[in-house]
C-alpha cells in the first residue's frame, strides 16, 4: 500500500472522530462559531510544536517561503473555515451521517479545481471512480421523503453544497501550498503548510468571534477539557491530509477520503443510534467500489 493511501484513510478516520466531538460541543452550549473555533485553537500550537521538533531532529532550517505559499495557505485556510461553519451548522439540520454526506460534493469540484488551478487533471478512469463515488454519495444523502418531499431540507442541501465547494477549494489551496515549500520531505512540507494555515485560522476566528459573538471566546476556554480533544484530533487529521496532498493529486486524495462517509455511518449507528436505510447500504457499496477503483488506479 502506498504511503498516501494509508495516510488518507487514517486522516479520514480521525476526522470522523473530530466531527463526532464537535457535534458534542454544540450540545454543550457553544455556538456554531465557537464549535468551529475549537477546531483550530489548539491545532496551531500543536502543529507548531511538531514542526519545531522535526526541524531540531533533522537539523534543518526553514526554507524561504515565496509569496505564493502564503497566498495558497491563507486561501485554503479561509475556505476551510467557511466549510467547517457550514458543516457544523448541518448538524442541526440532518442526521450526522447524511449531513457529512452532503459535503462530499467536493470530490468532483476538487477534480475540476485541480485541473484548472494546478494543471493536474485526473485520468478518464480516475474520473469514472470519482463519479461512482459521487453516485454513492447521492444515495447516502437522499432523505426518506425524497429530495422534494417533507424529509428533504433545502437549507441542509445548500449548506452541504457550500461546505463541499469550500472544502474543495481548501484542498486545492493546501496542495498548492505544500508544492511551494522547497524541501524533499513530504512531512516537512506538510507541517510548514499546516502551521501557516492553522495560525491564520486561529487568528481570523478569534477576531471574528470577538466582533460578532462577544463572550463566545470565554465560553470556549471555559470548556477547554471538551475542546482539547477536538483540537488534538483536528491537528492529527489535518496533518494526515496535508501529508497526502504533498504526495498526490488532491482529487485522488479527496476521492479516497470519501471512506470517511462509511466511518461516519458506522458512528451514527454505534454512537448516535441512528437507523441505516437500504439506500444508504447501496450508497456505501458504490462508495466502496469507488475507493477500490482509486487505489487500484494509482
Amino acid at each position: 500500500m502506498e504511503i498516501w493511501v494509508a495516510v488518507t484513510i487514517a486522516a479520514a478516520a480521525v476526522q470522523t472522530l473530530r466531527f463526532m466531538l464537535q457535534k458534542r460541543l454544540k450540545g454543550l452550549g457553544l455556538s456554531t462559531g465557537g464549535a468551529t473555533f475549537s477546531r483550530f485553537v489548539f491545532a496551531a500550537p500543536l502543529a507548531g510544536a511538531a514542526l519545531v521538533a522535526l526541524i531540531v531532529a533533522r537539523g534543518d532550517g526553514l526554507p524561504a517561503l515565496p509569496p505564493a505559499f502564503w497566498l495558497w495557505a491563507v486561501a485554503g485556510g479561509a475556505a476551510q473555515i467557511i466549510a467547517t461553519f457550514c458543516t457544523v451548522a448541518l448538524f442541526s439540520e440532518r442526521s450526522f451521517a447524511v449531513g457529512i454526506a452532503f459535503t462530499k460534493s467536493e470530490t468532483i469540484l476538487v477534480a475540476g479545481f485541480s485541473a484548472l488551478l494546478l494543471a493536474e487533471p485526473v485520468s478518464v478512469l480516475g474520473l469514472a471512480a470519482i463519479l461512482t463515488g459521487t453516485l454513492g454519495v447521492l444515495f447516502l444523502s437522499r432523505p426518506e421523503g425524497g429530495w422534494t418531499g417533507q424529509g428533504a431540507s433545502h437549507r441542509a442541501l445548500v449548506l452541504g453544497l457550500l461546505a463541499g465547494g469550500f472544502f474543495g477549494l481548501s484542498a486545492i489551496g493546501y496542495r498548492a501550498a505544500t508544492l511551494e515549500v522547497d524541501h524533499p520531505l513530504a512531512l516537512f512540507r506538510a507541517l510548514v503548510a499546516l502551521v501557516a494555515a492553522t495560525t491564520f485560522q486561529t487568528l481570523a476566528m478569534a477576531l471574528w468571534l470577538r466582533w460578532r459573538e462577544p463572550g463566545e471566546l470565554a465560553r470556549v476556554m471555559l470548556r477547554w477539557r471538551a475542546v482539547l480533544p477536538v483540537g488534538v484530533t483536528g491537528v492529527l487529521g489535518s496533518a494526515g491530509w496535508f501529508i497526502a496532498f504533498a504526495l498526490q493529486n488532491a482529487a485522488y486524495v479527496r476521492s479516497l477520503g470519501q471512506i470517511e462517509l462509511i466511518f461516519s455511518i458506522l458512528a451514527s449507528v454505534v454512537f448516535f443510534r441512528e437507523r441505516v436505510r437500504l439506500a444508504e447500504v447501496l450508497g456505501m457499496a458504490l462508495l466502496a467500489a469507488s475507493i477500490i477503483m482509486i487505489v487500484a488506479l494509482i
